[in-house]
């Protein structure tokens, strides 16, 4: 064949493939779109992500935030629980609760912060103006009993319920990653407790204190866990498996815990496990460490699997953006491939199980969003699925 005829026939085969090769284009065109639907569609939870995806300011917080009106709350009675006894707040009690609430709408606070302020004056006086302080804290006054120190003003402020819950909501607002905190831990942020979880059981109280003062629902809620799947995603959705996770009433900044204090790091599914395989970036094979788990895709959570400290937030040796929590007793959890802005906890955090600590992403060593997560027993790597399910935590 000459080298002309050669050259037509190859012009010929080219333009009987190019219908069948923009064919081809065009369904792989289809599938990335889907595919990026879906990565969207699972970066955006059915729950809003306080300061982590929203750009709201103040004014946006303050028209969601809560209303109330201190006469005419005094007028009213709340029944509610506080671990397993019963208590009742009415009168000024309920006044000054209204109070804390109007200081947080002000600051241009949103419910989740006020609600906050409520449940610290609990846990502090029991929403009593208090003139006397503890053990702690001779000098300590009024709704949060705030010391005599120059931070919270004079006597007279520190004994003014607005005041004193405006001076409050001023050093909440400095602690900018409260909303990846729990109520309590951004409680003792401004208060220094000597326990950063002491606040925790007044959590529901404070709810329905300010759901009755203002006569609306706060949304935080009552008590109850919201399933997985209405609350986070479903198996249908590419998401994940349903129940992996759920959003609890600690400000929809954590996930559900099982009752030995654990709780999945991630939403499934599960794209890898732990065992040798073929390193998908490195080309070779080795063993994976961990199992890889969708997280809800690009954007979505990472949850603290127990409670403990982190002892490391930021890129290991190859890129890949890594929170390292240890939870004493030589047991330690890895969460990688979050991006530069991922990490929602620092170097020293004493976290919760369940806690909102990271973003998905796909940094270092990565093909993909997703979150690689690892067990770490007295230094050697353990299998996370057995491991897990043998504390009450499936996919």
């Amino acid at each position: 064949m000459s080298t002309r005829n050669g050259l037509w026939w190859g012009v010929a085969i080219a333009v009987l493939l190019t219908p069948g090769l923009l064919l081809g284009a065009l369904v792989v065109a289809a599938i990335a779109s889907t595919a990026l639907v879906g990565v969207a569609a699972c970066a955006t939870p059915d729950f809003p992500l306080p300061g982590v995806f929203s750009d709201a300011g103040p004014e946006a917080k303050s028209s969601v935030g809560m209303e109330a009106e201190p006469n005419s709350a005094a007028a009213l009675e709340v029944s509610t629980m506080i671990g397993a006894d019963q208590v009742e707040f009415a009168g000024a009690q309920l006044s000054n609760a209204a109070h804390i609430l109007l200081a947080g709408r002000a600051a241009g606070l949103g419910t989740r912060d006020q609600v906050i302020g409520v449940m610290t004056a609990i846990g502090e006086s029991t929403l009593l103006v208090i003139d006397h302080g503890d053990e702690a804290g001779p000098d300590s006054r009024g709704l949060f009993q705030q010391r005599d120190n120059g931070a919270w003003g004079s006597y007279s402020d520190r004994m003014d319920p607005r005041i004193s819950a405006d001076h409050f909501f001023a050093a909440l607002l400095a602690v900018t990653e409260r909303d990846a905190l729990t109520p309590s831990e951004a409680a003792h942020r401004v208060q220094g407790n000597a326990d950063p979880a002491h606040y925790s059981k007044y959590w529901q109280a404070a709810v329905a204190v300010s759901e009755t003062i203002s006569g609306s629902s706060t949304g935080l809620g009552d008590g109850a866990l919201a399933s997985g799947a209405s609350a986070i995603g479903s198996d249908g959705d590419g998401c994940g498996a349903a129940g992996a996770g759920a959003a609890t009433p600690d400000g929809g900044s954590r996930t559900a815990v099982s009752p030995g204090g654990w709780a999945a790091p991630g939403l499934g599914g599960i794209t890898d496990t732990f065992g040798n395989r073929f390193h998908p970036t490195d080309f070779e094979w080795r063993m994976h460490n961990g199992i890889d788990l969708a997280a809800g895709g690009c954007g979505g959570q990472i949850w603290a699997a127990q409670s403990g400290t982190v002892i490391e937030a930021e890129p290991d040796s190859s890129g890949n953006g890594t929170i390292v929590v240890d939870h004493g007793g030589g047991l330690i959890t890895k969460y990688l491939h979050m991006e530069a802005d991922g990490y929602l906890v620092g170097v020293g955090a004493t976290i919760a199980a369940g806690q909102l600590i990271g973003i998905t992403g796909t940094s270092g060593q990565s093909t993909g969003c997703h979150l690689h997560f690892e067990v770490v027993v007295d230094g050697s790597r353990v299998d996370p699925l057995p491991f897990l399910a043998s504390r009450g935590v499936s996919f």
